[in-house]
């Protein structure tokens, strides 16, 4: 087989497939150029046959489902065309290598997981809600389940694995079609007069396959949008660039900004349980809300209006920055927006737009993209220069302007657009720019104003708020799903509202409540507020600051951890108890995995420690296996543990009473194991898929702490589980369940069930029975002290496992 190198290609690496397969050719990659056939797992994007394809042949959204009334032919055409528009999209990534390039910024998967993910996805809610019944490639469902969401701006994942060919995952692709298609054929739910689909529906989980589908279609975009051009091809069947794009004039004048008034009221949040469309769970449930009067751009911040801040220094003017926001802004060294091309000398300030597929001359009244830390960076610059104070919309403002039937008091009717209109309604009317109307922004007095002159409220691109991501009261998770939205509920993650040109289906609906970290790029932009005087509370939902630091970044907390890993016997516990039962905890529970595994006979070359703090038993592990890997969501304690593995001791400060306290240092006892050790900032519950077949794992205080339990069992077994068959996995937890980590729906265990208790052992033999058996149990004391008079006694429950053959 003949190995070839693409010449659009700046890197000299050659391909090189794992096997051969049929489909490389030996004159050369199948996936440069136009697609093969055998790309097309669904409709091929032509008229009459893929359902949104219009006459000149591209493509665009079909209307949002009403699952009140949908028929078989309905729901079918929404899958086609949810299915065929992302196969439209990746088909413009030329060669196999690029599959399987990380973007540049390291923060996401190689695209081929997301030609995999969503197709995943399907299967694997299928079968939980009983549509389905097998697997189809267990493999494959659990390499591309999790998707990865990165915890930092220099958060690099390191990707380093072994994917499958592209000719693989599309031969998997078939056959969920298929798979999905019969469903929708035969399923008895879907018959003619069928009752509305909601949320207790198993279907309902057929519809989130179609949605979280169409979430991907966007993120998946702004990815290729982040990738040379030389590796892409843009699709015949891509829609046009807006028409203003070919204008040498047009997009040069900058859109004036003007300032409208608000009147405000109290609105309603949160969309009915009856409401007949598919729903996210962080969109159920009710807050009211008082709004002030205020003042809000008439449009969106334009590229014209941003090259202001940029031409006057603001990207290098650290007052004009949050501290997170000025740190992201260094680390990055942007000096102008991402999708902004440098056009001359970097002082004469001219500039192009990268759009999805193309780099054309910089439309001035187009919106800007821009992150959440570029927005309100603007806004201290602009509201500087103006003298006056400005900020982001609110939540409750957006829902005022774009869904005044939720007013209190309103005798409206909530006008969802999206489920009436499809993307060729939606441009004539200029009701608002997305489902893919056109394949980019429009200027920002493209769409129609509403009735106090606003414009793009809705469409375009999405809005960032002021508001942190939160649940609504009466919150619960879908237990299909139950990590969709909990996770990001921690105040690192910020709203955005109102959907953007390529947002389709429940993501441009007025429901949609969607949320990125603030150094996230995505088709995003922003309009901008002039509180009324006086205004003391802008009315944004902020997540308490203990929370949006995370209970575990605060200077305390790192304290009272290093103290508990690394702390004498006689700091640990109070007078009387003994050292064993006190101050050695994350070491006993490291000991209880070596002394069983030389009894089990496991192999010493790697283990990994999730919810490793500040790494104590990290160490000790080290001491053991050849090579450890220590997790940890918190930045304090994976910082603290790097910084302890470097120089070898860490001081700290020890509570004695009040404001009282004596200097301590934790040092490391074994220098040489330390080095064995990789530390790594991640969630548990995302975990990245390179990270599996691990002889030893450890999750010590961890379960009752996080969003999702079950997602971090479900990464455990499997063809790709954290533990290989004959590891071994050691849980200690206190099963303390609180709402503030695990929404009650997602505790193990804590609670009556049926009116019997149900316990969390239990639930967690339950969970492990299949491919677990269970080795010791014990029970194991950890001592956290507050300060010398003050002690915190916890009993763990310590259970080994081991993975069976």
């Amino acid at each position: 087989m003949t190995l070839t190198r693409n010449p659009n290609l700046t890197s000299d690496t050659a391909f090189h497939p794992a096997v051969a397969d049929a489909a490389l050719e030996a004159d050369g990659d199948p996936l440069i150029g136009e697609r093969p056939d055998w790309w097309w797992t669904g409709p091929r994007p032509e008229h009459g046959i893929c359902p949104g394809v219009d006459a000149q042949g591209r493509i665009h959204s079909v209307p949002l489902v009403n699952l009140a009334t949908c028929t078989r032919e309905e729901v079918f055409d929404y899958f086609a065309n949810s299915w065929a528009l992302n196969e439209v999209l990746l088909s413009a990534i030329q060669g196999e290598e690029n599959f399987k390039r990380p973007p540049y910024h390291q923060l996401r998967h190689p695209m081929l997981f997301y030609y995999g993910h969503t197709v995943v996805f399907y299967v694997n809610k299928l079968r939980v809600a009983g549509l389905i019944d097998q697997p189809i490639n267990p493999f494959f469902e659990q390499l591309f389940e999790v998707g990865v969401d990165e915890m930092s701006w220099d958060d690099m994942s390191k990707n380093e694995m072994e994917w499958p060919t592209v000719r693989d995952v599309s031969r998997y692709r078939s056959t969920v079609f298929e798979t999905v298609k019969e469903v929708i054929e035969t399923h008895p739910g879907l018959a003619e007069g069928h009752a509305p689909i909601g949320w207790d529906d198993p279907l309902w989980s057929l519809f989130m396959g179609m949605e979280h589908e169409r979430i991907h279609l966007e993120t998946s975009s702004v990815l290729l949008r982040e990738m040379p051009l030389a590796n892409l091809r843009k699709p015949e069947a891509w829609p046009d660039l807006h028409v203003s794009s070919l204008s040498k004039t047009n997009g040069n004048a900058v859109a004036e900004m003007t300032m409208a008034a608000v009147p405000g009221g109290k609105v309603e949040i949160g969309k009915p349980f009856d409401w007949p469309t598919y729903g996210w769970d962080n969109e159920y449930g009710s807050r009211e809300a008082t709004v002030n009067p205020f003042k809000i751009s008439s449009t969106m911040v334009s590229n014209g209006a941003f090259l202001e801040f940029v031409r006057a220094g603001g990207y290098h003017d650290e007052r004009y920055w949050d501290e997170a926001g000025w740190k992201w802004r260094a680390f990055r060294n942007c000096k102008w927006p991402t999708f902004w091309v440098s056009d001359g000398p970097a002082g004469k300030h001219t500039y192009k737009l990268r759009t999805v597929f193309d780099v054309i001359d910089m439309p001035m009244d187009w919106p800007v993209c821009a992150n959440f830390h570029e927005a309100k960076a603007y806004l201290a610059w602009k509201g500087e220069r103006d003298g006056k104070t400005y900020r982001l919309p609110t939540e409750a403002e957006h829902v005022l302007l774009r869904n005044p039937a939720r007013l209190v008091g309103a005798s409206k009717q909530v006008d969802d657009a999206v489920t009436k209109m499809d993307a060729r309604q939606l441009a004539e009317t200029r009701t608002a720019n997305f489902n893919l109307s056109f394949g980019s922004e429009a200027p920002v007095t493209w769409s129609a104003p509403d009735a106090l002159g606003i414009h793009d409220i809705a469409g375009n691109l999405w809005d960032w708020c002021e508001d942190d991501f939160h649940p609504l009261s009466t919150f619960r998770v879908h237990p299909n799903y139950d990590d969709f939205s909990t996770p990001c509920f921690d105040g690192e993650h910020s709203m955005i509202l109102g959907g953007s040109f390529i947002s389709t289906g429940i993501e441009a609906s007025v429901w949609a409540r969607f949320h990125f970290r603030p150094h996230f790029f995505q088709h995003a932009g922003f309009h901008f507020v002039e509180p009324a005087e006086g205004e003391t509370n802008s009315g944004a939902i902020l997540l308490a600051e203990e929370s949006r630091d995370g209970e575990y970044e605060t200077a305390t907390m790192l304290n009272q951890y290093l103290l508990l890993h690394f702390g004498a016997s006689d700091d640990t516990a109070p007078a009387g108890l003994h050292a064993d039962e006190a101050g050695t905890f994350p070491e006993r529970c490291a000991d209880l995995i070596i002394e069983h595994g030389r009894k089990l006979g496991i192999d010493w070359q790697k283990a990994i420690d999730v919810g490793c703090s500040v790494g104590g038993s990290t160490f000790r592990l080290a001491e053991h296996f050849e090579h450890v890997t220590g997790i940890d969501i918190s930045a304090a304690f994976i910082d603290a543990a790097k910084r302890l593995q470097k120089q070898g001791s860490l001081d700290y400060r020890l509570v004695v009473e009040g404001e009282i306290s004596e200097g301590r240092s934790a040092t490391l006892a074994d220098i040489a194991s330390a080095a064995k050790v990789d530390f790594r900032r991640a969630d548990a519950c995302a975990l990245p898929p390179e990270l599996s077949q691990f002889d030893a794992v450890l999750a010590a205080n961890l379960l009752c702490r996080l969003p999702s339990p079950r997602a971090f069992l479900s990464r455990l077994g499997g063809p790709r589980g954290l533990v290989k068959p004959g590891g071994v996995v050691l849980f200690a937890s206190p099963y303390t369940w609180r709402e503030s980590f695990t929404t009650k729906s997602a505790w193990l265990g804590g609670q009556d069930m049926d009116g019997q208790p149900w316990r969390s052992f239990d639930a967690l033999a339950e969970a492990l029975e299949e491919d677990f058996e269970l080795v010791h149990r014990t029970d194991l004391v950890a001592v956290l002290r507050e300060h010398a008079r003050k002690f915190e006694y916890v009993v763990s429950d310590a259970t080994l496992w081991r993975r069976k053959d």
